[in-house]
């Protein structure tokens, strides 16, 4: 890993290539110029396409950019993101404009402490590099199912890591006020290349347009597009 690069940056971008952590990506970039971002591959069914997209996107705004092997964390089970033997909801399985139904889906794909990992790694690397803040993405919309997807979320994170971090790394989020309409919003605004985006839950050739995370997607790029 070329971690070098990361030297002097003010921020490090956890980046999946999906849509909020993209544009919080640009957000940063255009607000602290000296970035680097790093993406995790935990045995995820997306793998291979978030790690293509997120490749393309540092590229694309030449930000330094490195994968993280977390694939441990995939095994342990327990998620149909990551047990193959597990179904994925889609199309009926999913309804964006239920809460309760939501609910059971994130229940279906939930990591074990999947972002308390990440958020973590990333603090680690932040603080061996001497980078001030780690920058995950969340949104408002998905907080109601996904609590490590919330404000509150960081605000623990920034606590504890005052014990665990010498250099009192911080996480700061751009998008956690936002749902995901507003997201595409403040991406436009930024020029966000929205082709590069991966927003699916599948690693297939082409967005698969029937999970939950493609949904919300295409609803934010109507409401927004």
């Amino acid at each position: 890993m070329a971690f070098e690069n990361f030297l002097n940056a003010k921020a490090l971008i956890l980046l999946s290539s999906g849509l909020d952590s993209t544009v919080n990506l640009y957000f940063a970039k255009a607000k602290l110029t000296k970035i680097a971002a790093i993406t995790f591959d935990y045995g995820q069914r997306a793998a291979k396409k978030e790690l293509e997209s997120a490749r393309e996107i540092c590229k694309s705004i030449s930000v330094p950019h490195e994968v993280i092997d977390l694939k441990w964390l995939g095994a342990l089970g327990q998620s149909s993101l990551t047990d193959f033997k597990k179904s994925v909801p889609i199309n009926s399985q999913v309804d964006i404009t239920s809460l309760d139904k939501s609910k059971e889906t994130a229940a279906s794909v939930w990591v074990p402490n999947r972002n308390g990992v990440f958020l973590n790694v990333a603090a680690s690397v932040a603080e061996a590099f001497s980078i001030p803040v780690i920058v995950p993405g969340f949104n408002l919309e998905e907080a109601q199912t996904f609590p490590d997807n919330s404000q509150e979320f960081i605000f623990a994170l920034n606590s504890s890591f005052t014990y665990s971090t010498n250099k009192k790394v911080k996480a700061e989020c751009f998008t956690t006020a936002l749902n995901k309409g507003e997201i595409v919003k403040m991406g436009k605004e930024l020029g966000v290349d929205f082709d590069l985006v991966w927003p699916c839950y599948f690693s297939n050739d082409t967005p698969c347009g029937s999970c939950e995370s493609c949904l919300r997607f295409k609803r934010a790029l109507t409401t927004h597009g």
